[in-house]
């Protein structure tokens, strides 16, 4: 008899005729249930990250985004949102390198859906959010979020990002700008992503 069998040998005696495989607990939540309105709880959970929030009609967001990007230079993912008149755009196709978009002033983007009880926005990779380096590396990211996508709470996120999932795509949840303490405690910003956030919510 070989070493190894002579192992499972042994864990198939120690273990007997049989597993009992116990009962596993489901009582967790598995959909949201903040209650309210869940579009004026993701406005002030992402606000309380230091993200910029507005909270505006579908009419006004073209003189919105006009006030913020103008006189800037401003990537897209192609297939973004188109609501830049005016402003100079410099679409991610084909991909723009890490070089150029550092030397961009910001991107602007959709998203795939937002999470009201965490502030967070969810990017999946698609035409709407863009490829994952186009939001982290530069520095300033203004991200348009409709408010029939956002969900009530994380289990809902996982639900309705399920395919997306199974297709392979990279997602990203972010929460307020890029932050982080790992070093002495001192918050510092900008190192994992971009240092300023503005978001605006459309009715």
């Amino acid at each position: 008899m070989s070493a190894r069998a002579d192992v499972l040998d042994r864990v198939r005696s120690a273990l007997g005729p049989g597993v009992a495989v116990p009962e596993v607990p489901r009582e967790y939540r598995r959909a949201g249930e903040v209650g309210g309105d869940i579009v004026s709880l993701f406005c002030s959970r992402a606000a309380e990250y230091k993200a910029t929030v507005r909270r505006l009609a579908a009419d006004e967001l073209q003189g919105v985004v006009r006030e913020l990007c103008g006189g800037k230079r401003i990537a897209v993912p192609p297939g973004g949102p188109d609501v830049l008149s005016g402003v100079e755009v410099v679409v991610d196709d084909p991909p723009l390198s890490p070089q150029a978009l550092d030397g961009l002033d910001g991107v602007l983007t959709g998203c795939a859906l937002a999470i009201a009880e965490t502030g967070t926005i969810v990017l999946d990779g698609g035409q709407r959010s863009g490829r994952r380096a186009l939001t982290l590396v530069p520095d300033w990211h203004i991200c348009i979020v409709e408010a029939d996508t956002i969900v009530a709470g994380v289990p809902d996120a996982v639900a309705a990002l399920a395919e997306v999932a199974a297709e392979g795509r990279p997602i990203t949840l972010v929460s307020g700008p890029s932050a982080t303490s790992d070093i002495e405690l001192d918050r510092v910003e900008g190192v994992h992503g971009p240092r300023n956030l503005d978001i605006l919510v459309v009715a």
